[in-house]
C-alpha cells in the first residue's frame, strides 16, 4: 500500500516551496517521521518527514520543481522489503540535484546537496573520507572546505599531479590528457529559492532606502581581557561560550535606547518608534545567510543573548530554524569578521532602518596618551536609511557603542 508524501504547512503567508533535494532514493527503507526530502522556502529549508514506515516509492516532483502546500511530491510503500523489490534500478536517476550527473558517482550512497556536490567535484575529493557534521551525519559546505584546507596544509606528494588532472574526468568522463587541455569550464546551476529571495530583498533595499554608511573603530582590549578572564567560569555556569556578540548586542541595545531613530522604521508617511529591541543576528547557513531574531534583547543578560545566538547558529547549520524565528527584527548585527572581513558597507534589512557591521580584530598602531602603542582594533560600520536617521544620530550611536565596548563597566552600571 502506497502512502502519499505531501508538502506540509510552511507557515503564515507561505504557499509554495522548491524541492531542494531528496534525502531518500526509491527503494530505500524509511522510518515514520524520518526526513525524506528538503524544501527551500523564501527564508529557510524545511524537511519533509515520511508519514509512515516502509520503503521510499517514486518521486512525483523533481529537484528544482516549485510545489504548492498540500501537493503530493512522492510516496512511501508500506510493507518493508517486499515493497522494495518492484522498484526498478533506473528509478534512482532523478534523485540528484541539477548538477552534472557524474556528481553522484563519487558520492556513492551518500546524499549530497547540490552545493556540497559541486565543491566535492571541484576539489576532486572523496566524500566518503570526509566526516559530516550536519544533521544525521550529512556533509556540509563547511566540512568540505575543512577537508580542502587540510589537504592544502599537507606537503605535496607524487600523487598530487594525478589528482589534479582527475578533476576534469570526474565531470566529463574524458581521459586525463583531455582534461588537462581544456582548463576552462562553466556550470549553470539554478538559484535556490533562498538565494533568489536574498537577491530580491537586497536590491529592493537599495532601490527604496536612501542608504549611507558611517564608520568608526573600537579598541577591543577591555572586552578581550574580560573574555579571557571569565570565559571558563562563564561556560561552566551558563553552558555556553562567552563570545563577542553578547557584548555588542548589549552595547547596541543601550545605544539604541539613546538614539531611538536607529531602531525605528518608516511605514507610509509615519515613523514607528519602539521601546523594545529585537535584534536580527546574521548567521551562516548552508544556502546563505539567515537572520534569526533575538527578541526583547533589552531584557536579556549577556548569557541569555549568547545562549540564543549559539542555538540559532547550530540550528541554522542543521536547517531547523523556524519561519517565525526570523520575523520582526528591529535592528540587525552582521559579523563579517568571522570570515576575515576588514571593512564593508552592509545593506539594511527592510523594513529596518539600520544594520551594524562588525569586522575582524586586527592589531594596529594607535596613539594613547601621546604614545604609539599596539591595540586590537575593529572597524564598525553602520549602514542606515538617511530618510529617517541623520548623520549626527548615526555618529552618536557609533560613539555610544564604542564607549561601551572600550569600557564594558558602562554596560553594568547603565551609562
Amino acid at each position: 500500500m502506497a502512502t502519499e508524501i505531501k508538502v506540509p504547512t510552511l507557515g503564515e503567508s507561505i504557499t509554495e516551496a522548491t524541492i531542494g533535494e531528496w534525502l531518500k532514493k526509491p527503494g530505500d527503507p524509511v522510518k515514520a517521521d524520518e526526513p525524506v526530502a528538503s524544501l527551500e522556502t523564501d527564508k529557510v529549508s524545511v524537511e519533509v518527514p515520511s508519514p509512515v514506515a516502509g520503503v521510499m516509492g517514486q518521486y512525483a516532483a523533481q529537484v528544482g520543481d516549485t510545489v504548492q502546500v498540500g501537493a503530493v511530491i512522492g510516496s512511501v510503500d508500506e510493507g518493508g522489503a517486499t515493497a522494495a523489490a518492484p522498484a526498478p534500478a533506473p528509478a534512482a536517476a532523478p534523485a540528484p540535484a541539477p548538477a552534472p550527473a557524474p556528481a553522484e558517482e563519487p558520492a556513492g550512497d551518500l546524499t549530497l546537496s547540490p552545493s556540497v556536490r559541486r565543491m566535492v567535484l571541484e576539489h576532486g575529493l572523496d566524500p566518503t573520507q570526509i566526516k559530516g557534521t550536519g544533521k544525521d551525519g550529512r556533509l556540509t559546505k563547511e566540512d568540505v572546505q575543512a577537508a580542502v584546507d587540510a589537504a592544502k596544509s599537507k606537503p605535496a606528494t607524487p600523487s598530487a599531479p594525478a589528482e589534479a588532472g582527475a578533476q576534469a574526468p570526474a565531470s566529463s568522463g574524458a581521459p586525463a590528457s583531455a582534461g588537462a587541455q581544456s582548463g576552462r569550464r562553466e556550470e549553470r546551476v539554478r538559484m535556490t529559492r533562498l538565494r533568489q529571495t536574498i537577491a530580491t530583498r537586497l536590491k529592493e533595499a537599495q532601490n527604496t532606502a536612501a542608504m549611507l554608511t558611517t564608520f568608526n573603530d573600537v579598541d577591543m582590549t577591555a572586552v578581550m581581557e574580560a573574555r579571557a578572564k571569565y570565559k571558563d567560569l562563564f561556560e561552566k555556569k551558563h553552558g555556553v561560550r562567552l563570545g563577542f556578540m553578547g557584548f555588542f548586542v548589549k552595547a547596541a541595545v543601550q545605544a539604541l535606547r539613546d538614539i531611538p531613530a536607529v531602531n525605528g522604521s518608516i511605514e507610509g508617511d509615519e515613523i514607528v518608534y519602539r521601546d523594545y529591541v529585537d535584534v536580527s543576528v546574521a548567521v551562516s547557513a548552508p544556502n546563505g545567510l539567515v537572520v534569526p531574531v533575538v527578541r526583547d534583547a533589552q531584557d536579556l543578560s549577556v548569557a541569555g543573548i549568547e545562549k540564543q545566538i549559539a542555538d540559532f547558529g547550530k540550528r541554522a547549520k542543521d536547517g531547523t530554524l523556524k519561519m517565525e524565528e526570523m520575523r520582526g527584527g528591529t535592528f540587525t548585527i552582521s559579523n563579517g569578521g568571522v570570515f576575515g572581513s576588514l571593512l564593508s558597507t552592509p545593506i539594511i534589512n527592510p523594513p529596518q532602518s539600520a544594520v551594524l557591521g562588525l569586522h575582524r580584530i586586527e592589531e594596529r598602531p594607535v596613539v594613547r596618551d601621546g604614545q604609539i602603542v599596539i591595540r586590537p582594533m575593529m572597524y564598525l560600520a553602520l549602514s542606515y536609511d538617511h530618510r529617517l536617521v541623520d548623520g549626527r544620530e548615526a555618529v552618536t550611536f557609533l560613539v555610544a557603542l564604542k564607549n561601551a565596548i572600550e569600557d564594558p563597566t558602562r554596560l553594568l552600571i547603565d551609562l
